[in-house]
């Protein structure tokens, strides 16, 4: 199984994007819902941190690709 990502709905602020998605981690079998941020090309948000993501790694580094990858920063 691979890990699901969708966005839910995201704005677009001066240099910041709020995103709200929807993440299910394969590994653990949980889902999420959570808002991360981009300020300029840096992302922000618990669901992305190192230390504080309830995501396991791989699907944390998954979520992170993906949004840089579909939002281009």
């Amino acid at each position: 199984m691979e890990h699901r990502i969708s966005i839910i709905d995201y704005v677009e602020r001066g240099s910041s994007l709020y995103i709200q998605l929807e993440v299910q981690d394969a590994e653990t079998e949980k889902q999420f819902r959570e808002e991360v941020r981009f300020l300029d090309d840096l992302l922000y948000g618990e669901l992305v941190h190192p230390e504080k993501s309830p995501l396991s790694e791989s699907c944390r580094t998954a979520v992170i690709a993906y949004l840089k990858n579909h939002f281009n920063r």
